[in-house]
C-alpha cells in the first residue's frame, strides 16, 4: 500500500468522533462496480435478453439499476474487497466513529453487502426515484450532516463534489484525472494506492501463454512438408498473431461472464478480473478492440477462407461460454472441436488441403485432454469436499470414474488413428520410409498414459496443453515424436 498524507486542521477528538465515516462503494471499499458485475451476470443468465438493459437505460440510470439488481443474483460474500479500505473502516470504527456506506449502486445491493461486512452503522444508496452519485450523494450527505461535517473516502471525478464539501477526503487509487483534481482541494488527507494494474495483469487476462495452442496452425504446412517456403511461412506468422488477438479477446469476455465462478474457485478467484486487479470496464473496452484489430488483420491480408474459420471459431466460443460450457459432453467436445478449429485455420491460411486421418487424429486427441481438465477439476472439488456440481459445469465429482475412462479411450484412439495413417496410400508417397512412423505411437502411447497417470494423482494443475509445454518430459517426447517423422521424410 501507497500511502500519502498532507496536514489536516487540528481537531479536538470529540469533534471528530462525532462526525461520520462516509465511504463510498464502487471502485473504493469494492474493487469493482456493481453496475458492471450486475450487467455481466445478467448477460450471462439471460444471453437472449443481452440488449435489455439498453432499453432499460433510456428510462434512466437509477431505473436501470433497479432492474439489474432485482434480475441478477450478486453473491456479495466472494466480491473483490479492498483490504486497504476494510482496515481504515476498521481503524476509524475502533475509535467510535459512525461508518456509513453511501454509493451510487443501488440500495438492496448495499444493504446486503453491509449485512455481510457487519462494519457499518448506516446505508444509503440509488432507489427508483433517486441515483445517489455525484451532486445528488453530496446534497444528501450535507442535508444529514452538514457542510463539512462528515468524511469522505472516494475515488472518481463523481466524488469531486463530495469531497469539497466534506472536513477531510480520503482518496482511494484515483485515476490520472481525479489525481491531478484533488491537489486542488486543501483537505485531502490520506490517498491509498493499493491497485495492482500492470502489464502482468493484462498478460494473465489476455492469456498470452495460451497463444502457443495457435502453434496447432503451422500443423498442415509441416504435414505437407512445405515449411521451408517463405511466403506460406508469413502467413502462417500473420494467422498465428491474428488467432492469437481473437482468442484473447475470447479469453476476455469468457473471464467477465464467468467472474461468479471463478471467484468460488482455488485459484481461477486470482485471475485480474475476478480479484479486482482489473476493472470490468476495462474489459468491456479490450475485448471488441482485439477482435476488430484480428478480423481486419485477417481480412487485409490473409485468405477469405481464414476469416470465414476464424469467424466460426469466435462464434462456438461464444456460444461455448454462453450456453455449452454448462452442458454435459457438449463442453469437451466443443473444446475438442475448438482446438481442431486452428488446425483447419492453418490449413486455409495456406491454402492446404486437409486430411480426414489429421481431423481424426485432432479431435480424438484434445477430446482426450479436454477430459484431463474436466478430470482435474472434479479431483480438486472432490478433496474440497464438494459433492454437487462444480464451478458451473454439469458435471459431479461422482462422475471422476466415468470420465477417465472417455477420457483414456479417447487418447488411445488418437494412436489408433496413426497406425491407420501409416498405410494410407497418400503416406506412403509423402514419406520415403514411412514404417517409421510406427515409432511414434509407443512414444505416443507413453505420453497419453502419463497424462492421465499424473492426472490421476492430482498433480495437473494447470490446462494440460500449457502443461504438456512446461513439463520436461512431454517436452522430450515432442521432440522424439517430430524427429521420428523427420527420418520417415
Amino acid at each position: 500500500m501507497n500511502v500519502s498524507v498532507t496536514d489536516c486542521p487540528p481537531a479536538s477528538e470529540s469533534c471528530v468522533t462525532s462526525q461520520p465515516f462516509v465511504v463510498d462503494l464502487d471502485g473504493t471499499l469494492l474493487k469493482s462496480d456493481l453496475l458492471f458485475e450486475c450487467a455481466m451476470a445478467f448477460v450471462r443468465s439471460k444471453p437472449l435478453q443481452c440488449l435489455k438493459p439498453l432499453a432499460w437505460l433510456t428510462h434512466g440510470k437509477a431505473y436501470l439499476k433497479e432492474q439489474l439488481a432485482q434480475s441478477t443474483d450478486i453473491d456479495v460474500a466472494t466480491l473483490p474487497y479492498d483490504p486497504d479500505v476494510l482496515w481504515m473502516i476498521e481503524a476509524q470504527r475502533n475509535s467510535g466513529r459512525k461508518i456509513v456506506l453511501a454509493t451510487a449502486s443501488h440500495y438492496s445491493l448495499a444493504v446486503r453487502i453491509a449485512e455481510h461486512l457487519q462494519v457499518f452503522d448506516e446505508v444509503l444508496g440509488t432507489t427508483l426515484e433517486r441515483n445517489l452519485s455525484g451532486t445528488h450523494k453530496r446534497d444528501v450527505l450535507v442535508t444529514s450532516y452538514g457542510e463539512g461535517g462528515f468524511d469522505y473516502v472516494g475515488n472518481s471525478f463523481d466524488d469531486l463534489p463530495i469531497w469539497r464539501s466534506a472536513r477531510q477526503a480520503f482518496v482511494v487509487n484515483p485515476l490520472p484525472g481525479v489525481a491531478l483534481a484533488i491537489r486542488h482541494l486543501g483537505n485531502v488527507v490520506q490517498v491509498i494506492r493499493s491497485d495492482a494494474t500492470t502489464l502482468r495483469s493484462w498478460s494473465k487476462a489476455l492469456r498470452i501463454h495460451q497463444w502457443m495452442k495457435n502453434a496447432l496452425i503451422f500443423v498442415p504446412l509441416l504435414a505437407a512438408h512445405q515449411l521451408a517456403h517463405p511466403l506460406q511461412l508469413w502467413h502462417g506468422v500473420l494467422a498465428f498473431v491474428f488467432f492469437g488477438l481473437c482468442a484473447s479477446g475470447v479469453y476476455v469476455l469468457n473471464d467477465l461472464l464467468d467472474l461468479a465462478d471463478d471467484r468460488k474457485h482455488p485459484t481461477k478467484r486470482h485471475r485480474p478480473f475476478a480479484s479486482g486487479s482489473l476493472s470490468i470496464k476495462s474489459g468491456l473496452m479490450v475485448f471488441p478492440l482485439l477482435l476488430l484489430v484480428s478480423f481486419t488483420g485477417a481480412w487485409i491480408w490473409l485468405p477469405r477462407s481464414f476469416v470465414a474459420v476464424l469467424a466460426c471459431y469466435y462464434v462456438l466460443t461464444l456460444v461455448y461460454s454462453l450456453v455449452l460450457k454448462r452442458l454435459m459432453a457438449l463442453d469437451v467436445i466443443t473444446l475438442a472441436l475448438l482446438y481442431t478449429l486452428r488446425i483447419i485455420a492453418g490449413g486455409a491460411a495456406f491454402g492446404l488441403e486437409l486430411t480426414g486421418w489429421m481431423l481424426a487424429f485432432s479431435m480424438f486427441m484434445f477430446l482426450s485432454l479436454a477430459l484431463v481438465k474436466r478430470y482435474a477439476e472434479l479431483l480438486v472439488a472432490l478433496h474440497s469436499g464438494i459433492t454437487g456440481k462444480t464451478g458451473g459445469r454439469d458435471y459431479f465429482p461422482a462422475d471422476l470414474a466415468m470420465l477417465s475412462s472417455l477420457g483414456a479411450a479417447s487418447g488411445y484412439l488418437t494412436v489408433m488413428v496413426l497406425a491407420l495413417y501409416i498405410h494410407d496410400s497418400a503416406t506412403t508417397a509423402l514419406y520415403a520410409h514411412p514404417r517409421w512412423i510406427w515409432l511414434a505411437c509407443p512414444v505416443l502411447l507413453l505420453w497419453i498414459t502419463r497424462i492421465w497417470l499424473l492426472t490421476h494423482r492430482g498433480r495437473m494443475n494447470d490446462d494440460p496443453v500449457v502443461f504438456a509445454l512446461r513439463d520436461r518430459l512431454s517436452l522430450a517426447m515432442g521432440v522424439l515424436f517430430c524427429l521420428i517423422f523427420w527420418v520417415a521424410a
